[in-house]
């Protein structure tokens, strides 16, 4: 291979290099979206805000994290993916940084809610979806797997330090989220070029280069996200995926990732402990969604989403009848974590399928934001219900039973047949 101006080290293989550093991204963000539930505590205790008030306030971050995600893949498009990651890492950092200020319940809700919301929506799965699709044409299924997994592993892994440091008041959690997203600025940009032709490389297992697609002007995002979905919406395979997704995130970090730590310390287990389950979650994610993504390159996904769906849904209706000893638990966090999110690589590769490699992560962002508004759903739904009832058992045996109907819906959703915008 002949050597060009900014050519990497590691030959084609740099293509494992980019997806290390967008792991690492996604991580991050993954991170910083599960913070509010180690912080839900000690907000309470410190500052006297309410439960409601502070499920709110996670619920409009989860929310934007998904809503953010098709404007984001769209601004990837035209601004660029590079540009865009370094925004929304930055802003990742400024506006937790600026939480460290807040003295009422507005300041927590524009700060953790809007501001972080939409940075973390630009350090979402649809980046992984992106550079997935730009830069490998072999492995897709696998990388995707492990990308995936980092958001959920970061959510997971993540909570049994925050909840160490929480022990010393919710000041310690916010900059230590604030530090890790400032620090990952100087990596993306060194490490991170904005497409393999950049540095004389074709994607990882193609043999010939893809025909180059103009970028467009950052203003033209808008126009493109809204104008895919308008194509999208007119299929029932849209709507399909739409759905199950919605289903994924209210039973996934809208419910688990946001209040099981508080459901096991209604049961007697302490706040570390309970954050120890959710890494032993975010353990074994890492393995079931790379798994998965092995999987999607060899089986119908279809199936695998029955499987996936209907076992975490009787997972969840299972819970309350466990017992909460350590025993039970650990089983739960074991069989759970490997299919928390373990949906994404057969997800993309339904929509790659129906819509096509460059509009499927615009596509996949609007699926995503399915994903969030469930996922907002489940963490205000379960707060409220919690409130009103005195126990969180109702709210986990019904996201149980919805996620077995989940599954059945997959099946039914069609072969893929790429669509052709035209004629949409």
């Amino acid at each position: 291979m002949v050597k060009i101006a900014g050519a990497r080290p590691f030959g084609r293989n740099y293509a494992w290099v980019v997806a290390g550093v967008t792991f690492l991204s996604l991580l991050a963000a993954a991170g910083l979206r599960s913070a509010p539930s180690v912080l839900m505590t000690p907000l309470q205790s410190s500052l006297g805000w309410d439960r409601a008030t502070l499920s709110a306030a996670a619920a409009i971050g989860i929310f934007l994290y998904g809503l953010v995600g098709p404007f984001a893949a769209a601004l990837m498009q035209t601004l660029g993916i590079r540009r865009t990651l370094l925004l929304g890492l930055s802003l990742m950092a400024a506006s937790t940084a600026l939480s460290l200020f807040m003295t009422e319940p507005w300041h927590y809700l524009l700060s953790w809610g809007l501001l972080s919301g939409l940075g973390s929506g630009a350090v979402a799965m649809v980046l992984g979806a992106a550079i997935v699709n730009r830069w490998f044409e072999s492995h897709r299924g696998l990388v995707m797997g492990m990308l995936g997994a980092s958001t959920a592993t970061g959510s997971l892994l993540f909570l049994p330090v925050l909840a160490k440091l929480s022990e010393g008041g919710w000041r310690p959690v916010v900059i230590a989220v604030a530090l890790v997203s400032a620090l990952l600025v100087p990596i993306v940009a060194l490490l991170l070029p904005e497409r393999p032709s950049d540095i004389g490389l074709l994607p990882y297992g193609a043999i010939e280069a893809k025909p180059a697609v103009p970028a467009g002007r950052p203003a033209d995002a808008v126009r493109l996200a809204l104008g895919t979905l308008v194509r999208a919406a007119r299929t029932p395979v849209f709507w399909l995926l739409f759905g199950t997704f919605f289903i994924c995130g209210l039973t996934t970090n809208g419910l688990v990732g946001t209040h099981l730590i508080s459901y096991c310390g209604d049961n007697g287990l302490a706040a570390v402990q309970a954050a120890g389950l959710l890494a032993l979650m975010g353990l074994f994610d890492l393995i079931g969604t790379t798994a998965s993504g092995w999987l999607t390159d060899r089986y119908d996904p279809r199936k695998l989403l029955f499987v996936y769906y209907g076992l975490r849904g009787l997972s969840l209706v299972a819970l309350p009848f466990s017992g909460f000893d350590i025993i039970s638990l650990s089983i739960f966090a074991i069989f759970y974590g490997l299919d928390w999110i373990a949906t994404v690589p057969p997800t993309l590769r339904l929509a790659t399928d129906a819509f096509g490699d460059r509009e499927a992560p615009i596509v996949f962002g609007w699926v995503l934001t399915g994903h969030q508004l469930g996922a907002a759903v489940a963490a205000f739904g379960a707060g409220w219900l919690r409130e009103a009832s005195g126990s969180y058992m109702g709210a986990f045996v019904l996201a149980g039973l919805i996620g077995v109907g989940a599954g059945f819906a997959a099946l039914a959703i069609a072969p893929g047949r790429r669509l052709d915008p035209a004629q949409a």
